[in-house]
């Protein structure tokens, strides 16, 4: 009876050990996830600084990109000549112009021809030389604030799928731990019952063995009763 006493007491251990082991297996995983939980917030928080740092050129870009258009007609004629009215009607642009006839009309003074037909020529050639000279100069400081616009989006979206990328490894990372604390958890199920199944047999094996005890006292009793009867046909002989 001590050997089945043992090995019930080592099956008991071994499901209790086995459980101890789940529950470690268990808390690293949740360790893990919750790593993995706070990777995936740090990458979204960086991402979001990032967001907000280029969002000014962002928001720079689109509008330069707009009156780009509008200066070339891409929005339709009233959009351009709205955008050229604009610009003829700006501070620099009739402080240019001011400052270009002033100097036509010294040289011209200086000359003795102020009153000739080469100044008034030259008089009304020089605002709309002036005005398409800044039409291009304007159209090109603005495509400077789109293609800034252009590189802070572009910058933007390689940040977003790098960041989605990171985020989807952290995810798998986190959803390979919780699925090993699972695959742990029941393993233990199927062993402690593979277990207590062994518990029964050697249980059952128990009764077996106290059962044949049984038969070997009245054996024992059987025997005496042979002896006893022995003895009788003896006495029976010696009669």
């Amino acid at each position: 009876m001590s050997f089945i006493g043992n090995a019930i007491g080592s099956v008991v251990g071994g499901i209790t050990g086995a459980k101890q082991q789940a529950k470690a297996a268990e808390s690293a995983a949740g360790t893990q996830a919750a790593a993995s939980n706070l990777a995936i917030e740090e990458q979204r928080r960086q991402f979001d600084i990032l967001t907000e740092l280029l969002r000014p050129y962002v928001e720079a870009g689109q509008p330069a990109l707009q009156q780009q258009q509008a200066l070339i007609g891409l929005r339709g004629a009233p959009e351009q000549q709205q955008a050229i009215s604009a610009l003829e009607q700006s501070p620099l642009f009739q402080a240019s112009v001011r400052q270009g006839e002033e100097a036509l009309l010294q040289q011209a003074s200086a000359t003795g021809g102020l009153r000739g037909g080469n100044i008034q020529a030259a008089l009304a050639q020089f605002r709309p030389q002036m005005l398409e000279s800044q039409i291009a100069q304007q159209y090109s400081r603005l495509g400077g604030l789109t293609a800034l616009g252009q590189q802070s989006a572009a910058g933007q979206g390689a940040a977003g799928m790098e960041s989605a990328g990171a985020i989807g490894d952290l995810l798998a990372q986190r959803g390979a731990a919780l699925a090993g604390g699972q695959l742990a958890r029941g393993s233990v199920v199927r062993q402690s019952f593979k277990d207590l199944m062994s518990i029964g047999a050697l249980a059952a094996g128990a009764g077996g063995f106290g059962g044949f005890g049984g038969a070997g006292a009245g054996g024992a009793s059987l025997g005496g009763g042979i002896s006893a009867s022995s003895a009788g046909a003896s006495s029976f002989g010696r009669f």
